[in-house]
């Protein structure tokens, strides 16, 4: 599993997803909240410790390859347990559980984030878990055991972060290397990783956006490849640190210009978009409580199942227009604050278009009443927001001179 946008990409069960820290609110079930006959006798009744899941456990989810998973539970300080979650043959980094629960002889715990549902039943012993891990509508079998001083697994560590580049910092890639994407690879995404910036799947329509903030629609006089030719391109900075989406978007500008010798010229046209504005009700997104500096995060696990982390709604529109609708997207919200969310649709023929190329192909209509709703009302029931068609002058690059570059 892996993610995009400068933050590290991690898949589970065969899905895309983006490696990202959110805090969430742990929502309890409080088993006993009157006084009554029953509470009476649980108070007198003695203690099962058999029953009290406060522990290490672990177990291999079957999914493909072999992925052994690591429930850490501990108490919360309000009742009830937290826990968290590691995958440890895909990096063993700590994901909080949104929320876990004992009912009875029943574990259920879910990890909003990954879209991830666990239900499972304790032994009566209380040594193991059997039950069910589901994630995007697919389940597959999960047995937890308790582990001991003798069993337990070592979570490998995590790399040091890498601390953020200099604010002020106007990087270069140092040293850099386009080739050919790979024949038959699905998916597309930016990143940094390993000290590097590094593209898949990406056309010069996708550099251009992700460097400039522009739709396909903004660049006039482009030639066909623009839109056909894919590349892989790794570049390392000549500055230290990691660098934020501008600083990246910065070197990727100097690449277009070294090593496809773009140039071009600014205009302003009229031009159909779409415009996001607040709902009636007001926004309904969680303000992020990453730092300023932190990676963001705008990953897929599938089409119409996104997940935003970090990002204002200006980056939010900018992604939007990038890799989703079928023309440029203004931010019209007003809102200022960094967001985290998630926001499920099903996608009709207009939507991701950049990503048809690689894989990707939009469902036929359904019928099922448990689907997602399009896009404009899930923006408006999930976070509170509108999106809507309407012109408006806007910028346009037209090109003057570009090559295709020699593969190194």
């Amino acid at each position: 599993m892996m993610p995009a946008y400068s933050v590290r990409k991690l898949s589970f069960n065969g899905k895309m997803l983006c490696n990202i820290t959110v805090t969430f609110a742990l929502a309890l079930e409080l088993v006993f909240g009157l006084v009554n006959v029953n509470q009476v006798h649980a108070q007198a009744a003695a203690p099962n410790p058999a029953q009290d899941i406060t522990d290490t456990w672990q177990g291999t989810l079957h999914a493909g390859q072999d992925l052994r998973t690591v429930l850490k539970i501990s108490k919360a300080d309000s009742g009830g347990y937290k826990a968290d979650f590691y995958s440890i043959d895909q990096g063993g980094q700590p994901f909080p559980v949104t929320k876990i629960t004992l009912d009875g002889n029943t574990v259920k715990y879910s990890i909003t984030q990954f879209d991830l549902k666990y239900e499972g039943k304790l032994s009566a012993d209380g040594k193991t878990i059997e039950g069910t891990s589901t994630q995007g509508g697919n389940s597959l079998p999960l047995n937890f055991a308790r582990a001991t001083a003798a069993t337990e697994w070592a979570i490998p560590k995590p790399p040091p972060p890498i601390p953020p580049m200099a604010a002020d910092a106007n990087p270069s890639f140092e040293v850099e290397t386009i080739k050919p994407s790979v024949l038959g690879r699905q998916g597309k995404g930016f990143g940094f990783r390993g000290g590097s910036f590094v593209t898949f799947n990406t056309d010069i329509n996708d550099l251009i956006a992700f460097a400039y903030g522009l739709h396909p629609k903004q660049i006039v006089g482009a030639p066909d490849w623009f839109g056909t030719d894919l590349f892989d391109i790794e570049g390392k900075p000549d500055t230290e640190g990691r660098p934020n989406l501008k600083q990246m978007g910065i070197m990727v500008q100097k690449l277009l210009a070294g090593r496809f010798k773009l140039t071009f010229h600014h205009d302003k046209r009229e031009l159909s978009v779409y415009v996001i504005s607040v709902a009636s009700g007001g926004p309904k997104m969680t303000k992020s409580t990453a730092a300023a500096n932190d990676p963001q995060g705008f990953g897929f696990r599938g089409l119409g199942d996104l997940n935003v982390r970090n990002m204002t709604m200006a980056d939010f529109a900018s992604w939007m227009q990038n890799g989703v609708m079928d023309r440029p997207v203004v931010d019209q919200t007003g809102l200022t604050d960094r967001y985290d969310f998630q926001l499920k649709w099903t996608p009709d023929g207009s939507q991701f278009a950049a990503f048809r190329g690689v894989g990707a192909t939009i469902p036929p209509p359904s019928d099922d009443p448990k689907a997602p709703p399009a896009l404009y009302t899930a923006i408006q029931e999930q976070i509170g927001l509108k999106m809507g068609p309407a012109k408006a002058p806007d910028d346009v690059i037209v090109i003057d001179h570009v090559e295709k570059p020699s593969a190194n």
